[in-house]
């Protein structure tokens, strides 16, 4: 589903505020990967200046970098799941996946585990604005 044109879509990535700057940068770029590439419509416009300079953009809304840990990063993922609209989506970056080192470990690993026990590093949304907004409103932004 192309979502160009559609206005009323957020996206927020939410990360562990203790993770290195590394990992951090590592979790925000793997969600904004897993955001994107089910839903072009968040970019993939090709752009060209003066020149001829040919580009695809990167995103056609603000993408807000927020934080959350321990708890609140598991509440969230529940209400997220939970209250999940047609129009919305979420991407998950479990902890122990950095661990493994091949997507299909990955793949298989996640029927064995319960999410809710795992420690999640990041989360990204996207969706009405309504519902986004109800689930971060409260979030800092991370630093």
């Amino acid at each position: 589903m192309s979502l160009q044109g559609k206005g009323d879509l957020r996206i927020a990535i939410i990360v562990n505020p203790t993770l290195s700057s590394g990992q951090a940068a590592n979790t925000v770029a793997t969600i904004g990967i897993g955001l994107g590439a089910g839903q072009t419509g968040f970019g993939n416009v090709t752009l060209s200046d003066r020149a001829g300079l040919s580009f695809l953009t990167s995103a056609d809304r603000p993408v807000p970098v927020l934080q959350a840990a321990g708890e609140a990063m598991q509440d969230l993922m529940s209400k997220a799941h939970l209250t999940l609209p047609d129009s919305g989506g979420m991407v998950l970056f479990p902890s122990f996946a950095r661990l493994l080192h091949s997507f299909d470990d990955y793949r298989n690993a996640i029927p064995m585990r319960d999410l809710k026990e795992e420690q999640i590093d990041g989360i990204g949304l996207f969706g009405p604005t309504r519902w986004v907004k109800s689930l971060t409103g409260s979030l800092k932004l991370h630093q």
